[in-house]
């Protein structure tokens, strides 16, 4: 394993810290972190695509509806609407627009992901503007103390 030394202020003196890099090469990537000295983890990990797979852009279609649910986390009332392309309904609270929903082109029950603004109340800035991903609701979610709202499918029909 590499190490590298470098000058760090500690307590007001220079003092000198080794740092080495671990590399594991299993699962068909690399991963690397870095450790110091005391054997603690930073928070550095990250995945070369040097042993890696090529990766082949993924077809996408659009579709003229999708199909996004709602909670209420206070009534827990659970809502799903169906919306075209352009379309905003009004729900409680909230104004829920959905942009664009898309699919892969060969699969289309697959990892639909729409573009949606979510309004709540008369506020001029959204509660949430972006894209959320039907698959993993998580990754770019809508932090709201009384709603989430997250995309379900994209409808081809």
């Amino acid at each position: 394993s590499p190490s590298a030394e470098r000058p760090e202020r500690v307590s007001g003196r220079l003092a000198v810290v080794t740092t080495t890099l671990a590399i594991d090469c299993g699962g068909g990537g690399i991963k690397a972190s870095v450790l110091d000295e005391s054997g603690t983890m930073r928070a550095l990990a990250f995945a070369l695509a040097l042993f890696a797979a090529p990766v082949a852009a993924q077809e996408v279609s659009v579709a003229p509806k999708g199909e996004l649910r709602v909670l209420d986390k206070i009534t827990g009332v659970v809502s799903d609407l169906v919306l075209a392309s352009g379309e905003a309904t009004t729900l409680g609270h909230l104004t829920v627009t959905l942009g664009e929903c898309r699919y892969p082109t060969d699969n289309p029950s697959g990892d639909a992901y729409a573009e949606v603004t979510v309004m709540y109340r008369d506020n001029a800035t959204p509660a949430f503007s972006g894209w959320m991903i039907a698959s993993a609701p998580a990754l770019n979610a809508m932090d709201h103390p009384r709603y989430d709202v997250w995309v379900l499918r994209c409808i081809t029909e």
